[in-house]
């Protein structure tokens, strides 16, 4: 059986299209005293994004492309995964380790793992190897987990998107990178994959928390590279119902995270913290998920990405989302709205300002489960960018592909 933990250590994801346990043929085998998974995932999407080609269509933080339509055969939001874990059990301690392989199927340009791509003759995909990490603990008190994994803040609001399973947002569809943006950074800050020290409590009726100690994140364009302590992150969620035995299932949950930043050639530093929170909860077919976060000196699109104007000054943000999908035979219907927003500064001002002030997607999908493994995909997906001088773009994106979980 494959559980929702489990995918989301194998795969970085959860699956939205199936159930919170689906019946999937997986690779195990014992080892010793260890058992051995091997999983992952394979997906392609044709992609074809109509970019604005208008005037006055530059947008500093925009999502939306700009200039020249474009066509592509490309990974959606998750790129291809092999993912090997194995556990144990020893003197009392449950003990696993996970090395995650995340190649792409589109061509890196020059060295970059998930930079831009590089669709031209000889050329090959990166593997990005964003999973590294062991834990140990016992189901009497949780879990300490050490090395590289996903993040806590904003963690349950990428695996509840259902974009996941498609391509959403196409930034830099014309030279294909290894995943798509979904919708990161039009609903959410992409949580990331950061090294951490992390505490997860046993589950108590549904009810756990979270915590840890994380490597502090560099806002690079802006020159705030040093740091002297770590960042923060904390969640709790609460889980109800069981997809097989219950009509209605759900969870709620809540994160944060804060960090300090310091200038690398100045005595200027800010700290910056956000919030958020979400609701899932599944009926009779029906699968409604609501999220909304905020914060001051967080960026966004990513974790301290425009945080502060030249002067050091911080930005507010603030955004979510609203995902409604139903399910019937094989074919799930699923639809979604969100944005992200960034306020300007204290000193900054509007005029002339091309900052972006909102990232906006609307998002429609057909999923149909082609067999247990197999998914096929349809969606189109509207995104738009307006800066605080007036400035707006919008990209219209149609994808139509698949994906194949092991």
């Amino acid at each position: 059986m494959i559980t929702r933990t489990k995918l989301v250590t194998a795969m970085g994801a959860a699956l939205f299209l199936l159930p919170m346990t689906q019946a999937l043929a997986g690779v195990d085998f014992n080892a010793g005293d260890w058992k051995v998974d091997i999983s992952g995932n394979v997906n392609a999407f044709y992609v074809n994004a109509g970019c604005d080609n208008g005037a006055n269509t530059t947008v500093t933080g925009g999502l939306a492309c700009t200039g020249n339509d474009s066509t592509a055969v490309r990974n959606g939001l998750l790129p291809a995964a092999l993912v090997f874990n194995a556990t144990t059990r020893q003197e009392g301690y449950d003990i696993g380790v996970t090395v995650g392989f995340y190649p792409g199927i589109n061509s890196s340009a020059a060295s970059a793992v998930n930079g831009p791509g590089l669709p031209a003759a000889l050329q090959s995909p990166g593997i990005d190897a964003r999973q590294a990490f062991f834990t140990f603990g016992d189901a009497s008190w949780g879990t300490i987990k050490m090395g590289r994994d996903i993040g806590i803040f904003a963690r349950d609001a990428i695996l509840d998107d259902m974009t996941l399973l498609s391509v959403g947002s196409a930034q830099g569809n014309a030279a294909p990178s290894n995943t798509s943006l979904g919708r990161i950074g039009l609903g959410y800050i992409y949580t990331d994959w950061e090294p951490q020290i992390t505490y997860t409590t046993p589950s108590y009726d549904g009810f756990s928390l979270s915590a840890g100690v994380f490597q502090p994140l560099s806002s690079l364009t802006d020159g705030y590279t040093r740091h002297d302590s770590p960042q923060f992150q904390a969640g709790a969620s609460y889980a109800w119902g069981n997809a097989k035995n219950d009509e209605m299932t759900g969870k709620v949950w809540a994160d944060v995270v804060s960090q300090k930043l310091k200038q690398d050639s100045g005595p200027q530093s800010f700290t910056g913290s956000a919030f958020d929170a979400g609701i899932k909860v599944g009926y009779a077919g029906f699968e409604g998920v609501l999220y909304g976060y905020t914060g001051s000196g967080v960026g966004t699109t990513g974790l301290y990405v425009l945080p502060v104007s030249a002067t050091g000054q911080k930005r507010d943000s603030s955004g979510g989302y609203a995902q409604l999908a139903y399910k019937t035979g094989k074919f799930k219907f699923g639809v979604s709205y969100g944005q992200s927003k960034l306020d300007l500064a204290s000193d900054e001002v509007a005029v002339d300002n091309t900052l972006v002030k909102r990232n906006s997607s609307t998002v429609g999908g057909i999923y149909y489960s082609l067999t247990p493994s197999v998914t096929l995909v349809g969606e189109y997906t509207n995104t738009e960018s307006k800066a605080w001088n007036g400035n707006k773009a919008t990209e219209d994106t149609f994808s139509l592909g698949g994906i194949i979980f092991f």
